[in-house]
């Protein structure tokens, strides 16, 4: 009875040795496949460690400092570059420019992008064709794309106003009037911002499922109804990226601005971006502190109005 008893209890068993192993293969395998994970993620790590946390702290430490004539750090100051920054009778007019140029260039960028991608979603020749030409601003440099501008707002021999004479209309100063300098600047960015957001906004057309634009014509659903009852809806997660991402871009323009205006005129053009530039370098300014502290102020600013876009577009997009 006993032999029997032992022999049905022996395939239960295994040997501590065998189990030990086993555990300790696999401790070796979850080893191995970290160090492997972590490997891969060093790269980006650094860079990220090296390019936003660092630069991001450093700001943080001069917003509290003051500096001297050579822009290095000198004497611990706390709030008071902050205090300065908010007591300066310019900073509203500046805020407003930046919130404006915003307002200028977003919404016009997402509109005439949605349009035109709406427009060139059917495969044709000539659709391919005007793919790439709306492309093609994607691929100019601030820089570049800004002097070209520069050329068609000159007031004696520039496109756009030759185009008001030949309407009748008096030329105007483009760069050079107040009313008129902050939207040719919109303009520009409009202009470079578009080729980017119809690629992104026909990837997102491309990828919606023919089954259901088919069963909405058989529904009825046609031309403009088609377009705002079944295509917008189904890309508004590219839609509220591009929103995002517009959004942050022209907060932080920088190289149109100063290409074509220099903020001006009277300071007309001139952004939180450009006033950071202006206290921190131009002119060898070197007044890191209050340009670290309106740096700081500028982050608040993009993660308020970035965080109130999740709020109200990002909540519809997530209940569809």
């Amino acid at each position: 009875m006993s032999q029997a008893v032992a022999h049905i209890q022996e395939p239960s068993q295994s040997p501590p040795s065998q189990s030990y192993g086993a555990d300790s293969r696999a401790k070796a395998r979850f080893t191995l496949r970290d160090v492997t994970s972590s490997l891969y993620l060093a790269p980006a790590a650094i860079v990220f460690l090296v390019f936003v946390v660092y630069p991001l702290i450093r700001t943080f430490v001069l917003s509290m400092s003051g500096t001297d004539i050579l822009g290095r750090q000198s004497k611990f100051v706390g709030l008071r570059n902050f205090q300065r920054v908010f007591s300066d009778p310019e900073f509203g007019k500046i805020m407003l420019n930046t919130l404006m140029f915003a307002v200028y260039t977003v919404i016009p960028t997402i509109l005439l992008s949605l349009v035109i991608a709406l427009m060139l979603n059917k495969e044709s020749t000539v659709n391919r064709v005007f793919r790439t030409i709306f492309a093609l601003p994607f691929a100019y440099s601030v820089s570049a794309a800004s002097i070209i501008f520069s050329a068609f707002f000159n007031p004696a021999t520039g496109l756009f106003n030759a185009a008001l004479q030949k309407i009748g209309m008096q030329p105007v100063g483009w760069l050079t009037d107040p009313k008129f300098a902050m939207p040719a600047i919109a303009m520009t960015t409009v202009w470079m911002n578009i080729g980017y957001n119809v690629l992104v906004l026909l990837a997102g057309l491309g990828s919606v499922p023919e089954e259901i634009v088919e069963a909405a014509r058989l529904d009825g659903a046609s031309g403009l109804r088609l377009q705002t009852s079944i295509m917008i809806p189904l890309i508004m997660p590219q839609l509220f990226f591009l929103i995002i991402t517009d959004t942050i871009q022209s907060l932080e323009s920088f190289g149109q601005i100063h290409v074509l205006t220099k903020g001006g005129p009277n300071a007309s053009t001139t952004t939180l971006v450009y006033d950071i530039y202006m206290h921190g370098f131009a002119n060898n300014s070197s007044n890191f502190g209050y340009a670290s502290a309106e740096a700081l102020v500028l982050i608040v600013v993009v993660a308020v109005i970035t965080l109130i876009q999740f709020l109200t577009v990002g909540k519809q997009v997530d209940n569809q």
